[in-house]
């Protein structure tokens, strides 16, 4: 998924790969424009897909501004189903091979180990749709049991991931900023650490990918830990 000599052309201050604290790597560009295309269009198609997507309601009552859509299980703040119980209650969308592939390359890539690819086997994504001045609120990924790492496709308008600690939403945190294309995995010590997106950059240029204007898409994907006897 490395970019392509066409597609390095593009960025004219080459972005240099970073650990940003332990298990947590940023890799710019690392999808390359066919790639980005694809993942795109395989969003839409699973917007499509039933109920669609919907913006999750807190426990406290409150929407977030993030539109999901899940696939393998369907995320519920904050628990995993196979069914969308916060919406028509039909079975999930399937979590597919190729994505769990680009995944298990992903991690391989990032830990330069490729061990740690082989072993790796996502089977829920969350993806996620920001607009407007959409954005995500500190937080861990915590519903699953698997300790494995998380991985983060970006595609579209660039934003700012922000990171902290496991221990707590409190400073001090690291700023990075995600563009069309990039990769980000956070695992080891840092696996449950606090992460959120608090605002996006529409001023940046974005490659012609198929996303709208001032549209960011973000593929994560997990490991559960999950079994099909139930959630959680």
């Amino acid at each position: 998924m490395r970019p392509e000599d066409g597609d390095a052309a593009l960025e004219l201050i080459p972005r240099p790969r970073r650990t940003i604290a332990p298990g947590v790597v940023h890799v710019p560009g690392w999808l390359n424009l066919p790639a980005q295309r694809m993942l795109v269009a395989a969003a839409r198609d699973w917007a499509r897909q039933g109920p669609g997507a919907r913006r999750a309601t807190l426990p406290g009552g409150a929407r977030m501004s993030v539109e999901t859509v899940c696939l393998g299980w369907h995320w519920i703040p904050y628990r995993y189903s196979r069914t969308r119980d916060d919406q028509d209650g039909s079975p999930v969308q399937p979590f597919p091979d190729w994505l769990a592939a680009i995944g298990a390359d992903a991690v391989a890539d990032a830990y330069d180990d490729p061990a740690a690819g082989a072993a790796y086997h996502p089977d829920v994504a969350l993806v996620n749709s920001y607009r407007g001045d959409a954005r995500l609120g500190m937080h861990q990924d915590r519903e699953e049991l698997a300790p494995d790492p998380v991985v983060s496709l970006s595609l579209g308008t660039a934003c700012v991931f922000r990171i902290g600690s496991p221990q707590h939403r409190r400073g001090p945190w690291h700023d990075v900023e995600l563009c069309s294309g990039d990769l980000l995995v956070f695992g080891g010590e840092h696996r449950l650490a606090y992460h959120g997106v608090p605002k996006l950059l529409p001023g940046r240029d974005v490659p012609p990918i198929g996303t709208e204007s001032g549209e960011r898409l973000n593929l994560t994907l997990r490991v559960s830990g999950l079994h099909d006897g139930g959630p959680r």
